[in-house]
């Protein structure tokens, strides 16, 4: 573990929690038991410009709901673990089946069930309203809190380490801004 700036130039691999990272944590339940939740649209900007980009993008979440599971694959997220109780278990699963260095592997998470999963990359970090344990276990603490800009704030920093971002003035579909 170096230089935090030298080592998001490695990463491969973004995994994200949901509740309290891309959104600020609160939810409204819906009569059918879905959850009404609010995002924000810069941090999915971020995301799929990092998927075109060729990155992995992994949700791990405990959190559930059929308009969550719609939401994560508008942005084109294909490695997604919902109402899950064993984040370690799927993690680990991800970086297997991607065949990932976990020292090339940011997560991004803000409570405690986060903290395995931070503890087994080489770059755990956090909203900042995430909780003091999560903070004190972050290499990198976003100024910005969950649902707020964490997302696209990590996701930008790694992107032009690697002069990845805005590269030719492309947006998310890959055309030249006028």
């Amino acid at each position: 573990m170096g230089n935090f700036k030298e080592d998001i130039a490695c990463v491969e691999a973004f995994v994200f929690d949901v509740d309290g990272v891309m959104t600020d944590g609160g939810i409204i339940p819906t009569p059918d038991g879905d959850f009404i939740r609010k995002y924000y649209a810069k941090d999915g900007y971020a995301l799929a410009y990092a998927i075109r980009e060729g990155y992995k993008i992994c949700v791990i979440s405990g959190g559930r709901g059929e308009m969550l599971r719609r939401r994560l694959e508008m942005l084109g997220i294909e490695y997604i673990y919902l109402n899950c109780m064993d984040k370690i278990a799927a993690i680990n699963e991800f970086m297997q089946t991607q065949n990932l260095d976990p020292q090339n592997v940011i997560y991004m998470g803000d409570d405690i069930p986060d903290l395995e999963c931070m503890r087994l990359v080489g770059i755990p970090v956090c909203p900042a309203d995430a909780c003091m344990e999560v903070i004190e276990a972050s290499r990198y603490v976003s100024e910005y809190d969950g649902g707020h800009g964490a997302v696209r704030d990590i996701v930008e920093q790694v992107l032009r380490a690697q002069n990845r971002w805005a590269k030719n003035s492309k947006g998310v579909l890959g055309v030249a801004s006028r």
